[in-house]
């Protein structure tokens, strides 16, 4: 059973659209206080377009589509939230505990609720030394499993992008760049990848949207890749991105503990750009999902 915020069950009932939220960003993305201030104003940038925003988390064993102030309020500031992939869902449940939502787990949790537009900062992927790890996101299996469309920034640069975008091919995930024929790499423009698909407009996305259905193509999801608009220094993202996977060795962090610590790592010594750039990310991906969750009404 889920518990939706009244918000939420407004918008069902008047059948007007919807867009899914992560909470993942809040509770281990942002630094305190900052991500109470960009959740609330995520939601509101999503109003702000024509859609309901949905911040998707679970508190003390139930799911809730949808969080009132004082939740989204508990999401941010306890430190005691864990982070659930969609396999932990029953086992947290279980347990009474409180967890915020990956891509993977959001994506499931959406769909079952009948949202078909989701916005997120950037995907899991293929980590860089799966060859030897088997490291690959959760995040990729729920894509290709879930008929939701998917509003991001690329995967996070922090990734082996190249491996990622093979692995989605190979799942017959479709990804189309918004205004772009460049894979963006989340804090970067462009990962240094190209892209086979580009759309220049939001009926564009529709369009595809309707013969996705059409051909019933739809069964995984729709990567709609949006570039940031300003993205941080190169030189210095290069420079962080090597001492930051040093030292998550050194310290012997592994497996989803890795993207935390080096998005953490990334804050604290770009003295805000990066931190800054993540923002600009999410607010972006926001504002696209709700234009195209409207349009596609």
């Amino acid at each position: 059973m889920s518990t939706y915020s009244a918000e939420v069950k407004r918008a069902i009932a008047n059948n007007s659209p919807i867009v899914a939220l992560e909470s993942t960003i809040i509770s281990h993305g942002l630094p305190r206080p900052k991500n109470l201030e960009v959740a609330i104003e995520v939601e509101a940038i999503v109003r702000a377009n024509g859609a309901t925003p949905a911040t998707i988390a679970m508190i003390d064993g139930e799911i809730h589509i949808g969080l009132e102030p004082i939740e989204l309020e508990r999401i941010a500031n306890d430190a005691n939230v864990a982070k659930a992939s969609t396999r932990d869902l029953a086992i947290f449940s279980a347990n009474k505990k409180s967890a915020a939502t990956t891509v993977a787990a959001t994506s499931h949790i959406a769909h079952v609720a009948g949202i078909s537009y989701f916005a997120t900062g950037g995907l899991g992927g293929v980590h860089r030394d799966a060859r030897d790890t088997w490291d690959e996101s959760a995040d990729l299996a729920a894509l290709a499993n879930t008929p939701i469309t998917v509003v991001c920034a690329g995967v996070k640069s922090i990734l082996d992008v190249s491996a990622t975008l093979e692995r989605l091919e190979t799942l017959g995930i479709a990804i189309v760049g918004y205004k772009t024929d460049r894979f963006p790499g989340f804090y970067l423009i462009d990962s240094g990848f190209p892209l086979e698909h580009k759309v220049n407009s939001i009926t564009e996305i529709v369009e595809i949207l309707k013969k996705r259905n059409q051909f019933e193509t739809d069964r995984s999801a729709l990567i709609v890749a949006n570039p940031v608009g300003t993205e941080m220094n190169r030189s210095l993202h290069d420079q962080l991105l090597k001492s930051g996977l040093e030292k998550a060795a050194t310290n012997n962090i592994t497996g989803k503990a890795v993207t935390p610590f080096l998005l953490e790592y990334f804050h604290s010594e770009s003295n805000g750009e990066s931190l800054n750039v993540n923002i600009e990310i999410i607010k972006s991906n926001a504002k696209l999902a709700a234009q195209i969750a409207l349009a596609a009404q």
